[in-house]
């Protein structure tokens, strides 16, 4: 009973490493959402001859929005692939709710035979999320179906990779992607293109993985080397970033790409209905079992 419980636990973990690349957290530049001031339409016109200029109007203009819905899918070679939809808000640490629906890969094979339906929901709030497991878990642990972490537990997964994953989850936004091509210095516009509808701009670039952590993250220098080892252990070197922008400088889709030991990494993200209100509440505290007090309880039936 405790080690499917467990299972549960790690299959929650996975899919919490693939919600990275679509909806992280943290604080932006302060501005009016949605609004404007006339400089930014003389932003815009930089932009559409200078790749920079436009990614600096992009980053400044997106970040301010504070909010967003997301419709994404998330591949990690052959252990997960997964849909993610919901609407998050990230003007004060991340807040918001995400449907994660498992199509494939080990994590797939595994809810099934934990009598899961594939689907998941996340919710978000400053210090942490809680993840609806279903009601199978429910019956192992008393009508607890929801399993809640904190960052900070999240950090003491695995080393400098979790203290990695917190420090993302809680200090990027949508706007990340652009951060990462500005600081890659490999930023090339491709041209015009239609994206769901809307005529968007597409510019590219490639970004050193570890070089990109460190260089955006608060890890000190031993866990700077402790996580380039990990991310050559996985085979994690580069990934290839693309995003569109709008005609309003502000993100439409994103994608990511990059090469793991166990298959291809591959995150393609929409994001649209910026300034949507979002609001979310934490599950039922008598639905609701901690994340470490699992793994007590594992330690303790292992002893």
């Amino acid at each position: 009973m405790l080690t499917k419980t467990v299972r549960r636990v790690s299959l929650s973990v996975a899919v919490a490493a693939a919600l990275t690349s679509v909806a992280a957290c943290g604080g932006s530049d302060d501005g009016a959402g949605k609004g404007g001031d006339k400089n930014e339409s003389v932003g815009r016109s930089v932009a559409k001859v200078d790749p920079i200029a436009a990614l600096v109007a992009v980053q400044k203009k997106t970040g301010q929005a504070h909010s967003a819905r997301i419709d994404g899918t998330t591949t990690m070679g052959s252990t997960m692939s997964a849909k993610q939809q919901g609407a998050i808000d990230w003007s004060d640490g991340i807040t918001g709710t995400l449907k994660i629906t498992s199509t494939g890969g080990a994590m797939a094979d595994s809810m099934k035979q934990l009598g899961s339906n594939g689907t998941m929901e996340a919710r978000y709030l400053k210090d942490g999320y809680m993840v609806d497991m279903g009601e199978a878990m429910a019956q192992q642990t008393g009508g607890k179906r929801w399993i809640s972490y904190s960052y900070d537990d999240l950090a003491k997964l695995s080393g400098a990779a979790g203290a990695a994953m917190k420090d993302q989850m809680q200090n990027s936004t949508p706007e990340q992607g652009v951060k990462s091509l500005l600081a890659s210095g490999d930023v090339k516009k491709v041209g015009q293109e239609d994206v769901r509808g809307v005529s968007a701009t597409h510019y590219s670039g490639t970004v050193d993985v570890a070089e990109l952590t460190a260089k955006n993250s608060n890890l000190d220098a031993d866990e700077i080397a402790e996580l380039k080892k990990q991310l050559a252990t996985s085979g994690i070197t580069t990934e290839k970033i693309d995003i569109w922008v709008d005609e309003n400088d502000l993100l439409v889709k994103k994608t990511e790409r990059g090469e793991m030991q166990t298959g291809e990494l591959n995150s393609t993200v929409f994001y649209s209905d910026y300034g949507v209100k979002v609001s979310v509440e934490a599950p039922p505290a008598a639905q609701t079992v901690d994340f470490a007090e699992l793994m007590k309880q594992q330690q303790g039936a292992a002893s």
